[in-house]
């Protein structure tokens, strides 16, 4: 056949028949369109000749559609691998397996997510150190944590232990606490408190008499510690958590280094501290020189608890951050780390240490009020002595939940 003519549309004009041409009709269910047809059930086609040799037909008005179907490009038919409109793709259009793949990948992440949970709780190192006794503070408002940075080199090789200039560990008898910490949690929100106990502090250790505050970890471990912070503070200890020098510096590298800026060069052999004024990414090792140096300041150990606070607070912003938080590469490392490096009470979990975690991300942050910190002893040496009044103040209010007064909020400076 040749083109089709002219008027072969429903509403265009029929051509003539030629004269002398023959007419054939078509039963219904072969062509046309079954709803209109003659009198006798049958289509009248038409022939025409449009040029020699050639013809063409006419169907009744109202058996061609007002318009031809669209075609596919050359070589290619409709719902083949190169068309578009293939049953094949609509079924992947459908929504109904789009929203079941979501769902099980949903369904997958919450189960890897709570089993990845119990799993690292299950690896905590708990002991067995908040223990009752005779004279324990009863609890009171909110929640209490005894936080300790002990001297401990566990997961430190000794070519680190001579890089961070720690000392070695065969050279530590018992071990010490330079860091201690109060975390309080109010009850009902507000602001946490975090609260530095200088290391010199002179209080009673029981069952050995004043001394220095740090002695009490070298004397009996976190037990001893705890016990003797309960009984100088008045506060009940909910949970304790301490963390070695090993531990530190690899949740330091963990979460890619935390930035610090710093408002004059440090340079410490002691600590082995060797950094630049202003803003840079403190690693592992430049961290856990940073939070010893003491030398570098007048006040020694006083500026040391406040950079204390400060990176810690810098260190849990940038752990409990969204970059982290949803970077495994970063979160998983620093949180596994953490587990296997942490000693925590028998009652703490995952979920407790992430509280905690985020308590530290804004708290306001001070030190106990003190009276002198060189104060001379027989058997002590120099120390550091509190201001008893106000510091039963500030125990005493975090305790019944009462608004600490904001003259004894000293805050945080990098020194």
């Amino acid at each position: 056949m040749s083109e089709w003519p002219e008027g072969w549309f429903r509403d265009g004009k029929a051509s003539e028949p030629v004269d002398g041409e023959p007419t054939a009709s078509i039963p219904v269910g072969q062509s046309g369109d079954p709803g209109q047809t003659n009198a006798g059930g049958q289509y009248r086609v038409r022939e025409y000749a449009s040029a020699p040799g050639s013809r063409q037909v006419q169907a009744p008005p109202g058996a061609w559609p007002e318009q031809p179907p669209s075609t596919s490009r050359p070589g290619r038919s409709g719902g083949s691998r190169g068309g578009g409109t293939g049953a094949g793709r609509r079924r992947w259009l459908r929504p109904r397996p789009i929203i079941a793949v979501i769902a099980i990948l949903v369904a997958l992440a919450i189960v890897g997510t709570v089993g990845t949970y119990f799993y690292l709780n299950s690896q905590l190192n708990r002991q067995n150190i908040l223990v009752s006794y005779p004279g324990r503070p009863a609890p009171g408002s909110g929640t209490n944590w005894l936080i300790a940075g002990s001297d401990s080199r566990q997961g430190l090789t000794v070519a680190q232990e001579r890089e961070y200039a720690t000392g070695f560990s065969s050279d530590i008898s018992g071990g010490r606490s330079d860091t201690i910490l109060i975390l309080h949690i109010p009850s009902g929100g507000g602001r946490p408190l975090l609260i530095s106990i200088p290391r010199d502090s002179y209080v009673d250790i029981p069952g050995y008499g004043m001394d220095k505050i740090n002695a009490a970890f070298d004397f009996g471990g976190p037990k001893l510690l705890a016990e003797t912070v309960q009984n100088a503070t008045g506060l009940y200890i909910n949970h304790f958590m301490d963390i070695g020098f090993g531990g530190f510096v690899s949740v330091v590298n963990d979460v890619g280094g935390v930035r610090m800026c710093l408002p004059t060069a440090l340079h410490d052999v002691a600590s082995g501290v060797n950094l630049n004024k202003g803003c840079q990414t403190l690693s592992g090792g430049q961290a856990l020189a940073y939070v010893r140096d003491r030398h570098s300041f007048l006040t020694q150990d006083l500026q040391r608890e406040q950079d204390q606070r400060i990176f810690l607070k810098a260190l849990l912003s940038k752990m409990t951050s969204l970059g982290v938080m949803l970077n495994p590469f970063r979160v998983l490392p620093a949180v596994t780390g953490s587990v296997h490096t942490l000693t925590v009470d028998e009652a703490a979990s995952i979920y407790n240490l992430f509280q905690a975690a985020r308590a530290m991300r804004d708290p306001l942050t001070t030190t106990v009020p003190i009276a002198t910190s060189t104060y001379m002893t027989a058997n002590a040496g120099e120390v550091v002595l509190w201001d008893s009044s106000q510091a039963k103040q500030l125990f005493s209010d975090l305790e019944n939940g009462q608004p600490v007064p904001s003259d004894l909020i000293t805050g945080s400076t990098a020194g």
